[in-house]
């Protein structure tokens, strides 16, 4: 057990990391060496930073504080510490059901651990990170909660109302970032595209992105969870005059049946949906969209899943998550629908479409093949360097494999490469000679 040493772990969403690389800072300004996601913990002190979402996700916490638990109890650390969306949501009964933890912090009150710990909150790190990332690129989260009300989710009963940050603030967060050698930007939010709206009283996302494209040494901006229902089509013309925003858009549909729609609360109709994805590809060429759909949702027919199938064939999404329905405890959808899909039904539907989805990417990753593309270096594999393109986000999307016979690359750098074969994650590529 290392003195004043604390082990961070965290679980979830991007979203989360970044809330843990704040605290790391803090923390580091306060005299602690930090280790994040230490599979083994070394420290005095470990913080959890959970995740609350989806059952899944919610298991995974209430084990991970478990396991470290039990490593206080066999004297391996002195504290446990919980913070994050799973004890936000869940404080009174997590504190009954598990006191070994000495103590639980919300989502939003994890500074409360410094004065805890007998430290000082330091005002002048306030948009400071201990980034975990590779060097290269960032997460960069631009507001907290969501206002749309959507039947099935949890989130605003986690995060609360939409709260942008401001503008000049997160520019601020880009330039410092950029000073220390990051080149690309993930930019991330419960809902993007409500961004400015309680600030500025208009959506400011198309603003805010061209205010970043300008910032010396942004090289690649990436855009992660739009919503369809009055998207800001102004963002169009940035991502098409700025060469640095990428040709790429995360953008959670969940399904396009009217029915479905509806029950959902998305305030969006099948026709809009259709229409938007004209736009989009219409005006950005070349857009590589990512999308999410849910099977399974209570009142769900084969004839609206047969709505669905035939637009997934229609659209041909670069990439495409899916998840069966899951009822979530405090939702619409808990309160006032049945959970009337059978699992099995749910399992072969979220089966069939991700069959669809196979089709159409590997259809999509063929069509690369000869083309000459943009890479940037993100680390070593074995025989491998592995890159991605700009249409490929960290952890999620396809990457590229480049033989080490080729030559030495460094990661953080840019390459041109010529796709050569295509697998169903991977692509691989050759490296141009300049």
């Amino acid at each position: 057990m290392k003195r004043n040493t604390i082990d961070i772990i965290t679980l979830g969403c991007s979203k989360n990391l970044v809330d843990s690389e704040k605290l790391m800072r803090q923390l580091e300004a306060n005299g602690y060496h930090v280790t994040h996601d230490s599979a083994s913990p070394e420290g005095e002190i470990a913080v959890i930073n959970t995740c609350g979402f989806i059952g899944d996700a919610k298991e995974e916490s209430i084990n991970t504080i478990l396991e470290f638990c039990q490593a206080k109890e066999e004297g391996l650390l002195n504290k446990v510490y919980v913070m994050g969306c799973l004890s936000e949501r869940y404080l009174k009964e997590l504190q009954e059901e598990i006191p070994q933890v000495d103590k639980f912090y919300g989502k939003f009150n994890w500074d409360d651990l410094l004065a805890d710990l007998g430290k000082a909150y330091k005002p002048e790190c306030r948009i400071q990170r201990h980034l975990t990332t590779p060097s290269h690129y960032a997460y960069l989260k631009i507001s907290e909660g969501c206002d749309r009300r959507c039947a099935y989710c949890a989130i605003p009963i986690i995060t609360g109302r939409h709260i942008s940050r401001p503008m000049d603030e997160i520019l601020d967060e880009v330039r410092m970032l950029a000073a220390q050698g990051v080149k690309e930007f993930q930019v991330i939010a419960q809902e993007l595209t409500y961004y400015g709206v309680d600030l500025y009283k208009k959506q400011t996302l198309p603003e805010l992105i061209e205010r970043m494209a300008e910032i010396p040494g942004v090289e690649w901006i990436r855009l992660h969870y739009a919503y369809p229902t009055n998207f800001p089509l102004d963002l169009l013309k940035v991502m098409r005059e700025h060469k640095n925003v990428c040709n790429y858009l995360d953008i959670a549909l969940q399904h396009v049946s009217d029915n479905m729609l509806q029950r959902m609360h998305r305030h969006v109709s099948k026709q809009d949906t259709y229409n938007l994805i004209s736009r989009i590809r219409e005006e950005v060429p070349g857009i590589h969209l990512r999308t999410t759909f849910m099977v399974g949702f209570p009142g769900e027919t084969e004839e609206d899943f047969e709505e669905l199938k035939e637009f997934i064939r229609w659209a041909k999404f670069d990439r495409m998550g899916a998840f069966p329905y899951s009822e979530e405890e405090g939702t619409y959808s808990a309160n006032h629908y049945q959970d009337d899909i059978p699992e099995e039904t749910k399992q072969r539907r979220l089966d069939e479409i991700m069959a669809i989805q196979q089709e159409v990417s590997a259809e999509l990753n063929m069509k690369k093949v000869g083309q000459v593309l943009p890479i940037i270096i993100d680390r070593e594999e074995g025989d491998y360097y592995v890159g991605r393109t700009e249409f490929d986000s960290p952890e999620v999307d396809l990457e590229v494999l480049i033989s080490k016979s080729e030559g030495t690359l460094e990661a953080g750098s840019f390459y041109h490469v010529q796709i050569t074969d295509a697998a169903e994650f991977d692509l691989y590529a050759t490296l141009l000679k300049n």
